[in-house]
């Protein structure tokens, strides 16, 4: 497991210079493929938990580089975190990773995206499916109490490859847990609606395989003591790659659920933003 490295200096931080730029306040480096970064919020921008945003630097040739990254801090946050991979020939990526605190990223406030509340029928379960960085709008959504008012279960199932890219969500869902302010907003037990279940395809790790293939045969509803999914009381959000999406989508409608947007909500919502 690569050691986690975190780089903070808040008197590095320098006034925006760029077009729409913000400046960076915090990095951390999760292992060699993965790291996080926090930036500056526009006191004018508003989005719904949940939600994306353009970002990214200007490139080789002096124009911006922009890609969608869901925004994994809630709504209420005087900052905006950001999830990512890294990819060493990545366009945009392959110079994002060496970012600092006081560098600027430039930073399209015009939030959008499905994974929202509003795109979904009220229910009394939610289902939050994450592979790798698809993680980061539910790290939003996670934090932010209308989840806890609004359902009265909450299973955010996160599958990586290896035990090392499970560990930001890991950690963040611990300190959810333990978070004062949500307690006073929700309740001391309202931690006890979160129900993690995090598997590895590649690394041995307490629970192996494809949360495709483990719904698929029953094993999430039999290791969470769960009757199934059904249309009547459980609601979804997906977050992963072409593939994933794809598959979980087909799985949620032979459950019977039917897939939702901004203009008319359903029982499950796909996002189709990706980072690159």
């Amino acid at each position: 497991m690569t050691e986690m490295k975190s780089v903070s200096d808040a008197s590095a931080v320098k006034a925006p210079v760029l077009p729409n730029a913000q400046t960076v306040l915090d990095v951390k480096h999760w292992t060699d493929s993965l790291f996080s970064f926090k930036v500056s919020r526009p006191a004018s921008l508003r989005f719904r938990s949940g939600e994306f945003v353009m970002i990214g630097l200007l490139g080789d040739n002096g124009k911006p580089l922009l890609r969608a990254y869901s925004i994994a801090s809630p709504s209420w946050d005087d900052e905006l975190e950001f999830y990512s991979i890294k990819v060493q020939d990545g366009p945009l990526t392959s110079k994002l990773q060496h970012i600092k605190p006081g560098d600027q990223i430039i930073l399209r406030p015009k939030p959008v995206g499905t994974l929202v509340h509003d795109a979904l029928l009220p229910g009394k379960r939610l289902w939050f499916f994450a592979t790798g960085t698809g993680f980061a709008p539910f790290a939003s959504l996670l934090r932010e109490p209308q989840t806890y008012e609004d359902y009265d279960e909450v299973i955010i199932t996160h599958t990586c490859r290896e035990v090392a890219e499970l560990e930001y969500g890991r950690r963040l869902i611990d300190d959810i847990k333990q978070d004062e302010m949500l307690a006073e907003l929700m309740g001391a037990d309202f931690h006890k609606k979160i129900r993690y279940y995090p598997t590895t395809t590649r690394e041995e790790s307490p629970k192996m395989g494809r949360i495709t293939t483990l719904l698929k045969d029953g094993t999430v509803f039999r290791d969470l003591g769960i009757d199934g999914i059904a249309p009547e009381s459980d609601r979804a959000m997906v977050c992963g790659s072409l593939a994933f999406n794809h598959d979980i989508k087909d799985i949620l409608e032979e459950f019977g659920l039917r897939e939702g947007a901004n203009s008319e909500p359903k029982e499950f919502v796909i996002e189709k933003a990706f980072v690159g």
